[in-house]
């Protein structure tokens, strides 16, 4: 890390650090305001103390970015659109990631100070796509090549059917609880258990569930939420000092061989498919002479741009070898090559078993340009963690007693929880961002209405109007925020 320092100019070094703060304080808020998500039902129906239930569930957050890869991350900054991540420079980078940086904080501290269970995954993705759309409109450039809209719509859905599926497998659960056990005290609320039990906790069974599924959302959030901040570290690092991380200068020899490999057999694959391919990709029209001086990505400059990735590539064992500019060469050919080959995989004509080797291909190629610094991902695990453990108790209250219009019995609780575990974990399967409070307080609305609790209509309505908020907001303010920043630098 320390090579990090060595060689920058003073205003890059503290343009450089302030970025680093402002991520690392967005994890921070993200911490303590989706923390209640993990929490809220473990302290509302007292299954944990509130001091040991944000302890530990500050903890399994650290854990699961410690543990979580690097998917969700590159998810999130490939929604930019792939000609702005190859052509970034320092100020525009600077520009970019500030001012989606505080337009999610800002959104999210109001939310948080309101109490609302607002989404930290919406602002994010709102913030990024209004820089995208911004910079469109700043450039002349068409608002459909702004942002990557494949990319936006796979997200999109993602955060849409999480909560919907959420709300429906949490009903189904207590639905199923309640038919296998219905004279259980597991539906008991927790003030119910108090007046007709005299306890205050709940049954051993019960309780161990609920603090099992809380610690399990805790884990997913942190494999969630904690690769998006990963993804802007990454955008940071690369925007400031990209001769140090356009590529991951610690691949082996290896790895770098199998980026070379992946290219030669990427030609080879579209050789094989030239009569399906070759009017998308130009295949034998365009020569390595006709790539542009200011590069830009073209699938009918494929073969050429993969001639001079080979071509720079010839020989290198160490991408330290390279220079600066041959680095952020290099990434911006692979990224262009999987830009295209993604968008090659949708056409159709291609056979299931071709488009299972170019995802192969993909995956490859992007080894050593899709990676993270364990001292990054050590530095959003202590900053998620940390932020876990401060802030929890204004959402609690919401989850545990402001949805339903009765408070939340021990079953709820666990089949809001364990429905949460398993629709965040499958996210992070495919690498989807998803949004942890929105599929926690609509597990929590669909046991209300399984239970024919009904739902206190001024809390819904508030959750829903954040939700659809969101996103236009953080978009807005975004985008002001870096058309100003760009007119500054400009």
């Amino acid at each position: 890390m320390i090579d990090l320092f060595s060689g920058l100019d003073a205003w890059v070094l503290v343009s450089l650090l302030l970025a680093l703060t402002f991520v690392l304080a967005f994890e921070f808020i993200n911490g303590f305001h989706d923390t209640a998500n993990a929490v809220a039902t473990v302290i509302y129906t007292k299954a944990m103390p509130p001091h040991l239930a944000v302890f530990f569930s500050g903890v399994f957050n650290f854990l699961g970015v410690l543990l979580g890869g690097v998917g969700v991350a590159y998810a999130i900054v490939h929604l930019l659109p792939v000609e702005l991540l190859i052509n970034v420079n320092t100020g525009h980078g600077l520009a970019m990631v500030f001012s989606l940086l505080a337009a999610a904080i800002t959104w999210n501290l109001g939310t948080w100070y309101f109490g609302i269970p607002a989404s930290s995954s919406h602002t994010l993705i709102g913030s990024i796509l209004g820089v995208g759309l911004a910079n469109a409109l700043i450039n002349d450039i068409p608002l459909g090549d702004g942002v990557n809209w494949q990319k936006a719509i796979d997200i999109a859905m993602s955060l849409v059917v999480s909560p919907m599926a959420g709300f429906a497998v949490a009903a189904l659960v207590l639905i199923g609880l309640k038919w296998w056990r219905p004279l259980s005290k597991m539906h008991k609320t927790p003030e119910q258990r108090r007046k007709l039990d005299d306890k205050k906790h709940p049954p051993f069974w019960n309780r161990l569930v609920l603090v099992i599924s809380a610690m399990g959302v805790s884990f997913v959030h942190g494999s969630n939420d904690g690769q998006k901040g990963i993804g802007l570290i990454m955008l940071v690092l690369i925007g400031i000092v990209p001769a140090k991380f356009v590529l991951d200068l610690n691949s082996t020899t290896y790895q770098i061989e199998r980026t070379r490999d992946a290219t030669m057999h990427l030609s080879q694959f579209y050789q094989r498919n030239a009569a399906t391919l070759g009017e998308f990709l130009a295949l034998g029209k365009a020569q390595a002479s006709d790539l542009p001086e200011q590069f830009s990505c073209n699938p009918q400059q494929t073969e050429p741009t993969i001639a001079a990735l080979q071509s720079s590539l010839q020989g290198v064992t160490d991408y330290r070898a390279l220079s600066a500019d041959k680095r952020v060469e290099v990434r911006r050919y692979l990224l262009c090559l999987d830009d295209t080959a993604k968008k090659v995989g949708k056409l159709p004509g291609l056979q299931a078993r071709e488009k299972a080797d170019l995802e192969k291909l993909r995956k490859d190629l992007t080894a050593t340009t899709e990676y993270a610094p364990f001292w990054v991902i050590v530095a959003v695990a202590l900053a998620l963690g940390l932020g876990t453990m401060v802030g929890w108790k204004r959402v609690v209250l919401t989850v545990g007693e402001k949805i339903g219009k009765q408070g939340m019995t021990y079953a709820q609780g666990m089949s809001a929880q364990i429905t949460a575990a398993c629709a965040i974990g499958m996210a992070n399967v495919f690498a989807l961002p998803v949004s942890t409070t929105h599929v926690l307080s609509s597990g929590v609305a669909g046991t209300m209405v399984a239970n024919k609790s009904g739902l206190q209509g001024g809390t819904v309505k508030t959750i829903l109007l954040a939700w659809v908020l969101t996103l236009p907001a953080s978009m807005s303010l975004a985008a002001g925020l870096f058309w100003l920043a760009s007119k500054a630098i400009g």
